[in-house]
């Protein structure tokens, strides 16, 4: 069979990145125009506190799905997509008009619009990790590895999104004639947090028009209205496990068959999820989400802020880079080995110990007020967050072979960690008040 045009082959990687991109955005948004919205909104900065739990409610999701492929059995994975895709649509949509709206509650002013259609948008990115991860099992490996890039662009863009909106600008003006007090002034934004939604909103389309021009670009056989959805998008030709052994060996070489939307049978082997290898396989995926969707996150204004916002900004958005930076390095160069990405993990592990010793130490870390400070923090986050990734999708893409089950395994693996990381942090960071921030334009260690 001959091999597909170049540019066929660029546009399904393309589709499948921007495919994956809508996956977390929504939420990812939220995230980061938190400090725009908490001026105007009556609960303040106790809206992370309660983001932080309509997250981990929007876990629901998973049982959702879960009735989904118990009362239609066999069915693709298109619906449910679908519907997560027109929830994340549908909501960031309504949010741009009515993110500021609010109504008494028990004789309280509380901002039930945002919240309400917040946790519309968490119940849909939760849903994701357990519906899109399976369609991927219909593509060839590499197509997995667009995916996760596309993922981290979910994280990257809204944080862009925000520099350029110029959110947390602030200077310190002196308050006094001797120059001993300082008192904060933030910069105006460039634009409301309206627009933002509204182009968060645009971001989410594309990534759902991609959804649908994967599905008209894809093959599909003639036995398709027996098989379902996995013969929509599998081709199978003989030969294959000798392509696939091709692939393994360099993932950027994609055979013929596989470009064209068939992927080799998966070995009868890899299908036994309870396994040892796929169980620490699956066990990795878990903790290295609960460390970077769950524990860090907490943190991370902890470990940053007392160095001052650049270094908080950079370590956001150079974090955020990092993950599609690793999701490129995969590509080319894919550890198969399980104690490289154990050991990985614990390198990942190291610079998360250290950014946790920071935040414990916080608002007097070490080297505070120092340019070495500010790299190292910076550094560590990139790095953290850079090998977490690559973790995660070289343990993704090994579960590739084993199908569908796997991956859905996989979304399972990804949610259930990040629930449990989100869940462990709760206590600390928001009853017990362990961790505690510093204030701006103030010099607490008196240095």
């Amino acid at each position: 069979m001959a091999a597909p045009p170049l540019g066929r082959l660029v546009s399904t990687h393309l589709l499948v990145a921007l495919f994956g991109m809508g996956s977390w955005a929504a939420i990812n948004g939220i995230w980061v125009e938190l400090p725009v919205v908490v001026k105007d909104l009556p609960e303040g900065w106790s809206l992370p506190s309660y983001l932080s739990v309509l997250v981990a409610l929007g876990n629901l999701g998973l049982l959702l799905v879960t009735l989904w492929r118990r009362l239609a059995p066999g069915k693709s994975e298109r619906v449910p997509i679908q519907v997560v895709q027109a929830l994340s649509v549908v909501g960031t949509a309504l949010l741009a008009p009515l993110w500021h709206h609010v109504a008494p509650i028990a004789g309280q002013r509380h901002s039930v619009a945002f919240l309400t259609l917040a946790s519309v948008l968490a119940l849909a990115c939760c849903a994701s990790n357990v519906t899109f991860l399976p369609f991927l099992s219909h593509l060839p490996p590499p197509f997995l590895r667009s995916f996760f890039l596309g993922q981290g662009l979910s994280a990257l863009l809204p944080c862009v999104l925000a520099l350029l909106q110029g959110v947390g600008h602030l200077e310190c003006l002196p308050a006094s004639s001797n120059g001993t007090l300082w008192l904060p002034n933030d910069f105006p934004e460039r634009f409301p947090a309206s627009t933002f939604f509204w182009v968060l909103t645009a971001l989410l389309v594309t990534s759902a028009a991609a959804f649908q021009g994967l599905l008209l670009l894809l093959p599909s056989p003639p036995s398709a209205s027996t098989a379902g959805l996995g013969s929509d998008l599998r081709v199978r030709t003989p030969g294959v496990e000798e392509e696939e052994e091709e692939e393994e060996a360099s993932p950027l070489q994609e055979s013929p068959n596989q470009a064209a939307g068939a992927p080799p049978s998966p070995d009868p082997d890899a299908h036994r999820l309870l396994s040892v290898h796929s169980a620490c396989l699956l066990g990795l995926l878990a903790i290295t989400n609960a460390l970077t969707n769950g524990v860090l996150p907490s943190v991370q204004s902890f470990s940053c802020l007392p160095y001052g916002r650049l270094a908080y900004h950079l370590a956001v958005v150079l974090g955020s880079a990092a993950n599609p930076l690793a999701c490129f390095l995969a590509m080319g160069v894919l550890c198969r080995s399980l104690a490289g990405l154990g050991g990985l993990s614990v390198l990942g592990m190291l610079f998360g110990s250290y950014l946790m010793a920071l935040a414990i130490l916080s608002p007097c870390p070490p080297l505070v007020g120092t340019s070495a400070g500010v790299v190292l923090v910076v550094l560590s986050w990139v790095l953290c967050s850079g090998v977490f990734s690559y973790v995660k999708v070289a343990a993704s893409s090994l579960l590739h072979g084993g199908g569908r089950p796997a991956l859905l395994a996989a979304g399972v693996a990804i949610q259930v960690g990040s629930l449990l990381g989100a869940v462990a942090m709760f206590p600390p960071t928001s009853i017990y008040h362990v961790f505690r921030s510093g204030k701006d334009c103030v010099d607490q260690c008196g240095s």
